[in-house]
């Protein structure tokens, strides 16, 4: 992901953040790591290691 995707991202995060609840803490990662589930067809489970442990990445 470029930072010009970034930034376009963000305005999407932004646009729809919750009213109430928790937060996502790393916004980037959780995208990163959902993009990289897409395109090599995998699943969470199967996420790599540099994306931190997968219960935490979807947590973000």
């Amino acid at each position: 992901m470029t930072d010009g995707d970034w930034v376009v991202a963000l305005e999407v995060f932004r646009a729809s953040l919750p009213r109430r609840g928790d937060r996502g803490r790393d916004n980037r990662l959780f995208l990163e790591a959902l993009h990289y589930c897409a395109v090599h067809n995998i699943t969470w489970r199967a996420l790599p290691e540099r994306f931190g442990k997968r219960d935490s990445v979807w947590r973000a």
